[in-house]
């Protein structure tokens, strides 16, 4: 399952200092290990303790944790819907992901010239986001002209779209993301929703990108106070690292990193936290397998049932499921791995409806 968010925000808000500390914090052996595939791609591990608790129970020869993708999306200015800047390269890169996080700049320094000549981070975020919507709206407009040419065609199901369609037009003309467009009751505007694949549908979460000072006591700076005020207005996870000090840890050899995280009074990297409010954004919930080989955490979509888990693993595991052994992760850990816990009742057969929990612990069976 590939999984990316693409990294927003307006020029000099600390996005790039950000991108360049997930792409190069060279944590070889630590919980939080990132890579570069891409100039542009950042590749982060989730971190989840459950893992290193299985892994004390079977010493695997590897771990292997859920990872997302996070794309670096540049050249972002006002007018970039109408290709400004770079604003087609901007808006192609985030139609390819699954999510966005913008990220708004919540720190005074006078070295740092902010674009707009002033710090005001909610005033960053609905720049980028009129930028998205005016780009949806040409998107909606286009399929709106579609449907009323099929309508004299006598389409019963374009009057559906272009009603939807409409509707939308008016919620986007508003300033508002198509993610918060209350959808008709009926599959056709569901679909039609789909398969125009607009920007603002994406799931969305918000960067503070604050000073130093301020991550003790994000509180007491006004900036942070008026962005997580509009991310609890949007329902949208906000996380707050510094991103000049996340480049300093990143550039850390993994040995140095606690340390360091305790002098500057932190419990992990913030890097950590916005893995974690990505994986949550995207609806993920995990289960595992584990063995000698690898002990491996698998991203799936919460509600899944088991054959579509054992299709994560592999397409043919879904297509001749059979049967899931599952054991609770905390009841693997307690017992002391799968023999003992199928000793104890613990391990469960399930079948094809057996909806995943996050933490399962899975064998599959299956035959084709």
């Amino acid at each position: 399952m590939g999984l990316s968010i693409g990294i927003v925000g307006l020029p000099n808000v600390g996005k790039s200092t950000l991108f360049n500390a997930l792409s190069s914090a060279k944590a070889e052996a630590a919980n939080y290990p990132f890579c570069t595939i891409e100039p542009n791609v950042g590749v982060v591990f989730v971190p989840d303790e459950r893992l290193q608790a299985l892994d004390a129970i079977v010493k695997a020869e590897r771990i292997l944790p859920t990872t997302i993708d996070f794309v670096d999306i540049a050249g972002l200015v006002r007018g970039a819907h109408k290709g400004e800047g770079l604003g087609n390269q901007f808006l192609s890169h985030i139609r390819e992901v699954d999510a966005v996080v913008n990220v708004a700049r919540c720190f005074e320094d006078p070295n740092v010239v902010h674009v707009e000549n002033r710090v005001d981070p909610v005033s960053d975020i609905e720049i980028v986001l009129l930028e998205l919507c005016l780009k949806d709206v040409d998107t909606v407009q286009k399929r709106a002209d579609r449907a009323r040419k099929n309508i004299k065609a006598n389409n019963p199901l374009d009057k559906l779209a272009l009603d939807m369609c409409e509707a939308l037009l008016v919620h986007l003309n508003e300033g508002k993301p198509a993610r918060t467009y209350k959808l008709p009751d009926h599959l056709e505007a569901a679909n039609t929703l789909r398969d125009m694949q607009l920007l603002t549908a994406k799931p969305a979460f918000f960067i503070a990108n604050v000073d130093e000072g301020s991550l003790a006591n994000p509180a007491a700076n006004p900036h942070w106070v008026k962005l997580k005020a509009y991310a609890d207005a949007q329902h949208a996870p906000l996380v707050t690292v510094c991103a000049a000090l996340e480049s300093q840890i990143a550039e850390l050899d993994p040995a140095d990193r606690p340390d360091f995280l305790e002098a500057a009074g932190l419990k992990e990297p913030g890097l950590n936290s916005i893995a974690r409010a990505g994986y949550e954004i995207l609806g993920l919930q995990t289960f595992f397998t584990a063995g000698k080989q690898e002990v491996r955490a698998w991203p799936i979509k919460k509600g899944s049932k088991a054959p579509q888990a054992a299709g994560v693993i592999h397409t043919d595991f879904e297509k001749g499921f059979i049967k899931a052994e599952v054991i609770w992760w905390e009841d693997f850990v307690k017992f002391a791995g799968e023999a003992k816990c199928r000793d104890a009742g613990k391990l469960a057969i399930e079948g094809k409806e057996y909806v995943m929990r996050d933490g399962d612990v899975c064998h599959f069976r299956f035959n084709v």
